[in-house]
């Protein structure tokens, strides 16, 4: 029996090993082509910088004069903290709500949440553009409360099943103390549900971060998110500098692996508890 444990954990630690590699490798790809010369890239991308291919910071200095990096670093910083902020608020305030008030509309409310996380983006974009348009949120802080109705269901999703796991009790309890139903979810229940609220942050600051799509069609060229400043690298008849790229790359992944490395380990707890319970 100790040997077919013995076995079977060596196969799943080398299972684990090759997924680890496969996914480290495109990001330690980037990163030594960041020190390597536009023109070396192309020609040895696997290979480390060498005499002749390192390049020092040139890459670095470069790009972020080209893309006026500093700039959209603040605007990506600015959308993405205050997005975040806002669906981990009001989603969680719906879901409390939701889910102590039982009746069939919030029920159906619920549903309706759940559905939207199966609703392929490129479905709305193009309604949802002509909205934002008419609505005057085509810009830096409209695009906020888009996010947050794009963020709404799987967050909505992961809070419900949380709070379920909450004695009601403990709710009762202070509401005898003379506490309103305000005061009971601020003072009681949100930081009961800190797991899980850091676990909804961290899932929302990987999509806002990184996304593209939505703050071209939204905000476009005139606010520029990282992301987005990073494609003013490409030049004409499709021509692109690739070691200013990579190295902008690195600079934009570093902090979302920062903020990662920080807060992983409430995501497993979150998310188990909040999947279990609900």
């Amino acid at each position: 029996m100790q040997k077919t444990n013995k076995g079977a954990d060596a196969l799943i630690f080398l299972i684990l090993f090759v997924l680890a590699v496969a996914f480290i490798s495109p990001i330690l790809i980037v990163l030594m082509n960041s020190f390597k010369g536009k023109f070396f890239i192309s020609d040895t991308p696997f290979l480390f910088p060498n005499s002749q291919t390192f390049s020092g910071i040139s890459n670095y200095t470069s790009g972020i004069a080209k893309t006026d990096f500093i700039s959209a670093f603040g605007m990506s910083l600015f959308i993405t903290v205050f997005s975040v902020g806002v669906i981990v608020l009001f989603t969680s305030m719906t879901a409390w709500y939701i889910t102590r008030v039982k009746t069939k509309f919030n029920q159906l409310l619920y549903y309706i949440f759940v559905f939207s996380m199966i609703v392929p983006f490129q479905m709305v974009m193009f309604t949802m553009t002509k909205t934002a348009n008419v609505l005057n949120l085509d810009n830096p802080i409209g695009i906020i409360f888009i996010y947050l109705g794009f963020g709404s269901g799987l967050s909505v999703f992961l809070f419900s099943g949380f709070v379920k796991s909450i004695p009601i009790e403990i709710e009762e309890a202070v509401m005898i103390d003379g506490c309103n139903p305000a005061q009971s979810f601020f003072k009681v229940v949100l930081p009961i549900l800190k797991p899980i609220a850091i676990t909804v942050a961290i899932l929302n600051v990987m999509w806002v971060w990184n996304d593209y799509l939505l703050p071209d069609l939204v905000i476009g060229s005139e606010y520029k998110t990282i992301p987005i400043a990073i494609q003013y690298l490409k030049g004409g008849y499709g021509s692109i500098d690739m070691g200013a790229m990579m190295a902008m790359l690195v600079l934009a992944i570093v902090p979302i692996v920062i903020f990662y490395l920080l807060c992983q380990k409430y995501i497993i707890e979150g998310v188990v508890a909040g999947a279990v319970k609900g």
